[in-house]
C-alpha cells in the first residue's frame, strides 16, 4: 500500500532549499550589489593609535632634574584612507613642497597601504595647534603625540647620550619596536633603555569619513594604557660637572672624578663637547652631521674611549709592585744625575740620592727606572718577572673594561709577553728593552676612567668599587645593587708610603704641585707628563682628598698642554676645592684656567 505521506518529504526538502537560497541571495545582494553597507563600513573605521609613555626622568645625585620630556607630534598617514584633497594646503602647513609630498607618500605606500606610517616627524606645538582645526580636510592623516628629551643644563652630553628612531635591525630582532619608534642610541639613554622607555599603550578610535574622531571602539574595551618609564638617579654631581666643563672650555681632554667609597662617578667630562639639546627633534640630523665633521671630534667620548700613556702618574704603580714583590724597600736610595742620567734622564736636577718618599715628591725618573729594573730581574726569565708585574697592574683595572653601565668603554693596552716576543724574539728583550714602562711611557695605554679608578684604589689602600653611573632606579634609596668591590694584589700596608709621598707632592718643599696647595685641605696627588709622538706632551694629574677617608679621587688630562703641573694640577685642585668646600677661593687661578685657549679658534 502506498504511503500517502511519502511525497511530503520532498515538500519539506523544497522548503529548506528555498529558505537557503533566499539567505544566499540576500547575502550576495548585501555583499556584492548593495554598496550602502560598504560605504557605511568605510565611513566608520578603527584607528589604532600607539600611546607612547612618558620616558623616565633623569636626576643627579642631589636630586636636581637633568633630563625631562617635552611633547612633540608626528603627522601619521594610512595610505588606503587617503582621498582627494588640497595637497598644497597640507604642504604649506608642514613646510614641504609637493614633490616631497608625492615622493614621501609613494614610499609609504610601497611599505604598506594599510599600516599607519609617519609622514612628518616632530612637528611643533604651534603647527600642531593650527593643524588640529584643519585635519578633517586631509582624510587618511592624523596626529600622533610623541615625547622628546630636553636638558636642564647644557652639560654631560656624552653621559646622557641621545635617543633616535629605531633601525630596521632592531625592529626585526625585537618585537617591542616598530618602525618610527624611538630608542636610546648612546649613553645612559641606551644602557637603561628598557627602564626609561616604559610600556606602550594602544587606543582604538572610531573615525568617520571626514577624519573626525567619533569615540573609542567598544568603549575602550580593547585599549591598553601606557606605563610611564622609570626615573633614574645617576651618580653625577651637576654642579661639579658644570664647573669641570667650564674649566675645560677651549681645551682638549677629559676629567673623571670618582667617590672612592662607592665607585660612583661624580663627573665625567670629555672636551670639546656639545649641548645635548642640539641632538633633539628635527634639527638632530643636521646638527649631528655638523658635529661629526668637526675636526675637534666633539662626539668622541675621550673619558671612556681615548687612551694615553699614563706618564709619571704610573710611577706609583711600579713602587707598589716592587714593595709587594720585595725587590725594594722604602729606605732604598738610588742616584740621579738630573738630565745627564742614563738610560733614562731626569727632567730636572734635585738633591740625590732619594728614597721612595722623596722620589715620589720629586718625580725622579732614574729612581723609578731602577725600581722597575729590580722587578724585572726578580726571576731569571724576563717572561716570569714581566707576568708578575702585569698581573699586579691589571688588578687595578688596567687593560680591561669595567663592564658596568658605561657606554662604549675601551680596554686600553697592557702588553702581554707575546707582544714583545713578536717584536724582539723570545730571548731578544729584557728590562732595558722595556725601560719606558718604568715611567709610564712605552706601549702601555690607559683611559682617563682607568686613571681615576687607579687613584681611587690608592686612596682606598688597595681596593676599588667598579666605577658606575647609576645610583638608583625609581627610589633614591636603592643604590647598593650597583656596587661591585674589587681587591688588588697589593697588600694594604704598602700604600702608606705611597700616600705619604703623594701628600708631599703638595706639602713638600720641592713637591711638583706645591704651588697649588689648598689651605685647610689635605690633598694627595701625582703629576704626569705623557710624551706624545704627534705633538706637545699631554698634561696629566691624579689626586684624591682628603688624605684620610677620601671623598673624591680624580684624573685630569689636558691634551697637548705640556707639564702636568702647569694645567692638569690647577684644574684638579680647583675641582676638589669646589667639591669639598662648595666654593673656590683662588680666583686668579680659576680665571687663568677658564680664559686659556689651548686649541685655538
Amino acid at each position: 500500500m502506498k504511503n500517502i505521506y511519502s511525497e511530503r518529504k520532498y515538500v519539506v526538502i523544497g522548503i529548506f532549499l528555498a529558505v537557503g537560497f533566499i539567505f544566499i541571495a540576500k547575502l550576495f545582494y548585501l555583499q556584492i550589489i548593495n554598496k550602502s553597507y560598504l560605504l557605511s563600513a568605510q565611513n566608520n573605521v578603527i584607528r589604532i593609535i600607539t600611546q607612547y609613555p612618558a620616558r623616565g626622568l633623569i636626576f643627579d645625585r642631589n636630586g636636581k632634574l637633568l633630563v625631562y620630556n617635552e611633547a612633540a607630534y608626528d603627522l601619521m598617514v594610512v595610505p588606503d584612507q587617503v582621498k582627494k584633497f588640497d595637497t598644497l594646503e597640507l604642504c604649506n602647513l608642514i613646510g614641504i613642497d609637493r614633490e616631497i609630498f608625492t615622493h614621501r607618500l609613494k614610499s609609504i605606500r610601497e611599505y604598506s597601504t594599510r599600516k599607519a606610517s609617519v609622514f612628518e616627524k616632530q612637528i611643533s606645538k604651534e603647527t600642531y595647534g593650527y593643524m588640529q582645526e584643519k585635519l578633517f580636510k586631509f582624510p587618511g592623516f592624523y596626529v600622533q603625540s610623541r615625547i622628546l628629551r630636553s636638558y636642564t643644563y647644557p652639560i654631560a652630553a656624552h653621559t646622557f647620550g641621545y635617543i633616535g628612531e629605531v633601525d630596521n635591525a632592531t625592529v626585526s630582532s625585537d618585537p617591542y619596536y616598530k618602525p618610527g619608534d624611538y630608542i636610546g642610541i648612546s649613553g645612559i639613554e641606551k644602557t637603561y633603555e628598557k627602564e626609561l622607555r616604559g610600556v606602550n599603550g594602544v587606543k582604538r578610535i572610531m573615525v568617520d569619513v571626514f577624519n573626525r574622531e567619533k569615540g573609542s571602539f567598544q568603549n575602550g574595551k580593547y585599549d591598553t594604557s601606557a606605563v610611564k618609564g622609570k626615573d633614574l638617579w645617576i651618580t653625577i654631581d651637576a654642579d661639579l660637572q658644570l664647573y669641570a666643563e667650564q674649566l675645560m672650555a677651549h681645551k682638549k681632554g677629559s676629567i673623571v672624578a670618582i667617590e672612592p667609597s662607592s665607585g660612583e662617578i661624580l663627573c665625567l667630562v670629555s672636551c670639546p663637547s656639545y649641548d645635548p639639546n642640539l641632538l633633539v627633534g628635527r634639527v638632530r640630523s643636521k646638527n649631528y652631521e655638523i658635529l661629526e665633521k668637526d675636526t675637534l671630534q666633539p662626539l668622541f667620548n675621550r673619558a671612556l674611549q681615548a687612551t694615553y700613556p699614563p706618564g709619571s702618574s704610573f710611577k706609583l704603580m711600579n713602587a707598589l709592585i716592587a714593595l709587594q714583590e720585595g725587590t725594594t724597600t722604602p729606605e732604598v736610595r738610588f742616584p740621579c744625575n738630573g738630565t745627564a742620567s742614563v738610560p733614562i734622564k731626569c727632567s730636572h736636577y734635585h738633591p740625590a740620592p732619594q728614597n721612595m718618599l722623596g722620589a715620589i715628591e720629586l718625580s725622579c725618573n732614574p729612581f723609578f727606572w731602577r725600581t722597575f729594573n729590580t722587578i724585572m730581574n726578580k726571576t731569571r726569565d724576563i717572561h716570569d718577572s714581566y707576568n708578575l708585574w702585569r698581573n699586579h697592574v691589571m688588578s687595578f683595572g688596567f687593560g680591561n673594561s669595567f663592564s658596568s653601565d658605561l657606554f662604549t668603554e675601551v680596554k686600553g693596552f697592557i702588553p702581554a709577553t707575546d707582544y714583545y716576543d713578536k717584536y724582539f724574539g723570545e730571548k731578544g728583550w729584557r728590562s732595558m728593552t722595556i725601560r719606558s714602562l718604568s715611567i709610564g711611557q712605552g706601549e702601555i695605554l690607559v683611559t682617563p676612567l682607568q686613571l681615576a679608578n687607579y687613584v681611587a684604589t690608592i686612596s682606598n689602600r688597595g681596593y676599588y668599587y667598579v666605577p658606575h653611573l647609576m645610583k638608583s632606579i625609581e627610589s633614591e634609596e636603592d643604590y647598593s645593587r650597583t656596587r661591585v668591590k674589587k681587591t688588588t694584589t697589593i697588600d694594604p700596608k704598602y700604600f702608606t708610603i705611597i700616600v705619604e709621598g703623594m701628600y708631599n707632592v703638595f706639602e713638600g718643599s720641592m713637591g711638583t704641585a706645591r704651588h697649588y696647595k689648598v689651605d685647610s685641605l689635605d690633598i694627595c696627588g701625582k703629576t704626569g707628563t705623557a710624551e706624545n709622538p704627534h705633538g706637545k706632551a699631554h698634561s696629566i694629574f691624579i689626586a684624591f682628598a682628603p688624605k684620610d677617608n677620601p671623598r673624591i679621587a680624580m684624573a685630569v688630562i689636558v691634551e697637548n698642554a705640556g707639564f702636568g703641573a702647569t694645567w692638569a694640577a690647577p684644574i684638579t685642585t680647583l675641582l676638589i676645592e669646589k667639591y669639598l668646600t662648595g666654593k673656590t677661593k683662588r680666583k686668579d687661578v680659576e680665571e687663568r684656567i677658564i680664559n686659556c685657549n689651548l686649541i685655538g679658534d
